[in-house]
């Protein structure tokens, strides 16, 4: 078998690219070494199981639930390789993948279904083998924030990146982009509709575009950090209200009126937010819950009761997760190839690889008003 195979370029030129299957036996990579501390070690480099394949990594992202994830809301053993955000080159393939090469430019979401379990077939493939199931890296399995990691079910999973994208945008593609517009779909947004958006980090921004790209007519926001205001008037806010100096739920019912939103979601995962969400809608609208609540002190997601309606108001609740699958990954890719979506503002900070750990540290702290950083190899 050949160890080298071409590759296009962003730029279009063709770059000759290794694919060491026969040259290197470790790798560095990014791993849990106690509790929420970081930092690279040496680990071997992963061989494909036949269903998989092994992409050689080129750029990765991190976003909040990596830390959350190590304050222990899921169980992440030590030793444990991070990462749920990369896109890079395949450098080997399971005997069994049919529709993944070698040498091919490629990108996988954050949730990798099998796509055969009878969730996967009932159409819930995020919870592909039990509630939550498709969130495999990290949790399951060696997380992506490597010099190599190991896609599961790559005849589902893996996606070609197109010519027209660079690793930067595809990234998005991954996690943050995807759960936002998913979000933003679970709303059942009308034409000309009021959305109601409870924060705007990464997820929070997405579905502010979201909303947008689905026909709302008026699309209010919360964000208590300047360069997130911004960002967010930027994706499609109409009005970015600030939490912290005023009133949310009463800034909100000034523009559309005492009943409410026709849809809020909640992109933070506080309690705090998903209440705000639950009290803006309207009677009869829709609550999408996008934020990842495991790092409350508590185990309970308190709902409003008033609000609610005691339980007769009609407000649909919905729980989002990051949908799976190569096709998802190509319908987002389409949106950036055609300029209807550039995610790209929201990359505040890069690192190389070699300061991944500074980079985990940085969002742990939310510093330096960091909202996505990018880490190339």
């Amino acid at each position: 078998m050949s160890t080298s195979g071409s590759v296009t370029t962003q730029s279009g030129s063709q770059e000759t690219t290794s694919l060491p299957r026969q040259r290197r036996a470790t790798m560095k990579a990014l791993t849990l070494v106690a509790h929420n501390e970081v930092a690279l070690a040496e680990r071997p480099v992963p061989h494909p199981g036949p269903r998989d394949v092994v992409v050689r990594t080129t750029a990765s992202m991190m976003c909040a639930s990596d830390v959350h994830n190590l304050s222990g809301a899921m169980a992440v053993p030590v030793g444990r390789i991070l990462g749920h955000e990369s896109v890079g080159i395949v450098s080997r393939v399971g005997d069994a993948v049919t529709r993944v090469r070698e040498g091919e430019r490629v990108a996988v979401t954050s949730v990798t279904p099998c796509g055969c379990c009878d969730f996967c077939q009932s159409g819930a493939p995020q919870q592909c083998g039990g509630g939550v199931g498709g969130y495999k890296f990290t949790t399951q399995q060696d997380g992506s924030l490597a010099e190599y990691f190991v896609v599961p079910d790559a005849d589902f999973n893996v996606a070609r990146i197109p010519d027209e994208l660079t690793d930067e945008q595809a990234l998005y593609a991954t996690d943050s982009m995807s759960t936002g517009l998913a979000a933003a779909e679970q709303a059942n947004i009308p034409l000309g509709g009021t959305v109601a958006v409870f924060a705007q980090g990464a997820v929070g921004l997405s579905v502010t575009a979201g909303a947008r790209l689905l026909g709302a007519g008026t699309v209010i926001t919360t964000a208590t950090r300047p360069l997130n205001a911004r960002l967010s008037a930027q994706f499609g806010s109409d009005l970015v209200i600030n939490p912290r100096h005023e009133d949310a739920i009463n800034a909100i019912r000034d523009v559309v009126g005492q009943h409410g939103v026709d849809c809020a979601i909640e992109a933070l995962g506080t309690h705090q937010t998903f209440e705000q969400a639950v009290r803006a809608t309207k009677a009869g609208g829709t609550v999408v819950n996008a934020g990842y609540h495991g790092w409350q002190s508590t185990g309970h997601l308190p709902i409003p009761l008033v609000a609610f309606g005691f339980g007769m108001g009609g407000k649909t609740i919905r729980a989002m997760l990051c949908p799976g699958g190569s096709e998802r990954l190509q319908r987002l890719f389409r949106l950036m190839v055609n300029k209807r979506i550039d995610p790209t503002p929201m990359t505040t900070h890069r690192f190389g690889f070699a300061d991944a750990a500074k980079a985990f540290d940085l969002l742990a702290s939310r510093a330096d008003g960091i909202i996505k950083p990018l880490i190339t190899y």
